[in-house]
Parts: C-alpha cells; sequence; structure tokens
C-alpha cells in the first residue's frame, strides 16, 4: 500500500481503527456487551457507532504525532499523548449522550495510531509496530497522566472502585503527579495488578499480540467469516484472562467463573456448532443483568486492539 502524502497516511490509519472499533461493536453475539442485536438499558448500539466517528479524528492526530517522531521534528515524550486521548474522551461524550463507551478502547488505540504513524514511508511489520508501542508508553509524561486522569473524570466510567495509591478520584492526585513527576507510565504500573488496559500498556501489550492476535488470525483463515473470528477472539481473551471490568465490580472469584463458562463455549465449538451456539446464547442472556456489572467491557476493548493490528497489516472483511 502506498501513500502520497503523510495525511493520506494518517487518514488511513485512522479508518483501519475505525473499523475495528466498527467490527468488534457488530459482532454477536458477544456475551455481555453491546452488539448489533442487543443493546444495555442506557446505552445503545448506536451510541457506539456514534463514538466510532468521534474518535477518529484523534486517531489522525496519533498518527501524524508518530510522523513527526520518525522525521525527528519531536521527540516521543513531546507526543502528547494524554491530551490527545482526553480530546478524543471529549468528542465521544459530545457525539452521543449515553456516558462511557470507548474509554479503555481508546487508551489501547491511540498509542497503536501513534505507532503506526512511525512506520510512515516503512513496510508494515507488527513486530516494529510492538517495539513503537513500548517506545511511545515508555515516553509519557506527568501531564499525560494529568490529561488521561481528566478523560476518566469526563467518562465518568463504573466499576472504578476505590485505590489505595493515586485514586483518580482523589483531588490531590493530580499534583501529586506532577510534583513528584509521576508518567502516566508510571500511573499504568501502579493499575496493572488490578486492570488489564494498564497492564497491557506495562507489558507491551501481551494479551493483544500474544494471545489475541495469533488466536484471531487462525479463526479468520478457518472460519472465513469475521464475525465469528471476532466474537471467537473476544471468547478466547474472556476465558483466559478474567475480565477486570466485572473483576473489580463483583469480585475476582466471580469474574473466573465467567471465564469458565466461556472457555465452555468454545470448547464446544462456539458459533461453528449447534451446541456452541446454544451455549453462547445462553451466557449472552446470563450476563445481561440489570446494572451491567457482568459485562466484559475491557475483553471488548483488547479485542479491538486485536482487530486494529489486522486491519493495519491488511485485513479486510
Amino acid at each position: 500500500m502506498s501513500f502520497k502524502t503523510c495525511e493520506d497516511k494518517a487518514e488511513t490509519i485512522s479508518r483501519c481503527l475505525q473499523l475495528a472499533i466498527l467490527l468488534e461493536i457488530s459482532a454477536y453475539p458477544k456475551p455481555g456487551n453491546v452488539h448489533r442485536t442487543s443493546d444495555f438499558k442506557e446505552t445503545r448500539f448506536e451510541h457506539f457507532l456514534a463514538s466510532a466517528v468521534a474518535v477518529a479524528p484523534h486517531l489522525k492526530k496519533a498518527a501524524q504525532q508518530g510522523m513527526e517522531v520518525t522525521a525527528k521534528k519531536i521527540n516521543p515524550s513531546e507526543i502528547g499523548i494524554g491530551k490527545i486521548i482526553k480530546n478524543a474522551i471529549e468528542s465521544i461524550m459530545y457525539w452521543q449522550r449515553n456516558g462511557n463507551t470507548l474509554l479503555g478502547a481508546t487508551m489501547l488505540l491511540v498509542p497503536i495510531a501513534i505507532s503506526a504513524g512511525m512506520l510512515f514511508q516503512k513496510r508494515f511489520s507488527v513486530a516494529t509496530l510492538r517495539e513503537n508501542i513500548k517506545i511511545i508508553v515508555e515516553s509519557s509524561t506527568p501531564l499525560d497522566a494529568v490529561n488521561v486522569y481528566e478523560a476518566i473524570s469526563i467518562a465518568k466510567p463504573g466499576g472504578l472502585g476505590k485505590v489505595t495509591e493515586l485514586d483518580v478520584n482523589e483531588t490531590n492526585s493530580r499534583e501529586r503527579i506532577l510534583d513528584e513527576h509521576i508518567t502516566l507510565y508510571d500511573v499504568f504500573k501502579i493499575a496493572s495488578t488490578y486492570d488489564s488496559i494498564a497492564s497491557e500498556w506495562i507489558h507491551n501489550y501481551r494479551l493483544t499480540f500474544d494471545l489475541g492476535n495469533p488466536y484471531f488470525h487462525h479463526q479468520i483463515e478457518y472460519t472465513k467469516d469475521i464475525n465469528i473470528a471476532t466474537v471467537h477472539t473476544f471468547l478466547k481473551i474472556l476465558s483466559e484472562v478474567p475480565d477486570t471490568f466485572i473483576a473489580r465490580k463483583i469480585g475476582l472469584a466471580n469474574a473466573k467463573k465467567i471465564s469458565v463458562k466461556a472457555k465452555t463455549v468454545l470448547d464446544k465449538g462456539g458459533l461453528t456448532t449447534m451446541t456452541g451456539k446454544t451455549l453462547l446464547w445462553k451466557l449472552d442472556k446470563e450476563l445481561r443483568d440489570e446494572s451491567n456489572e457482568l459485562n466484559p467491557g475491557t475483553t471488548a476493548d483488547i479485542t479491538e486492539a486485536v482487530l486494529a493490528i489486522n486491519i493495519l497489516r491488511g485485513y479486510r472483511p
């Protein structure tokens, strides 16, 4: 794939990641999540569609900043990754009226967009993309951390709970971050023990690249069906890693029980067999409680990152 200008390249990267969001939200039945055949009481399928539109220009900006790094016009620490995330969340909240839809996904996709931009005029390589992500996240700054705290305050995600160190809801946390020069990477290092998004930042997107990516590859080759491949990748990640969004709300033990059920669905063939389909729809219904406490939202975010990598490398539905 050739590009005439940096603008062309950045736009293409943004569209790739936007498509990843749209394919993930459309995949059905993703148990316990909004998908094309099921909504939550407050948050509906169309709210995610609007959010995908809203986030696109900010993913483009992220890609452009990556190009600036490669051109040696800025250093990685000058990218402003936190500001990009905050601006993206502000746009998402403007374009739809039902709260947090893509906070976790945005935190994962913005580094991917920057890293893809750094590959401008180079042959795309998943390995190099991953190396770039490591450089980007480790170069984050205290100001990036403050901006992400503000993004979280804007999105008001559920299930945050209270933590003992640098709680996002504590008024003095942002002052401490700046006074003690605590970077966004440092903050995520603290959060990585109880949040999979933070853990992905700290462990160089381990679930995305080492678990989800090869499994999606196998599924798309085996089934030739993007919906099946996406749902099965979602289930694979959930089956091996209890969803931390659920764990924070109802406890790790309960999150592990859901992972066991996801594994059973896959073991029975998932969407490729009648037994698997029956179990999957049953699990989807079971996880749809009134308070959305059983929503594996973090697993969906990681699935979007997996799709993003594969679309960047050339997959098209």
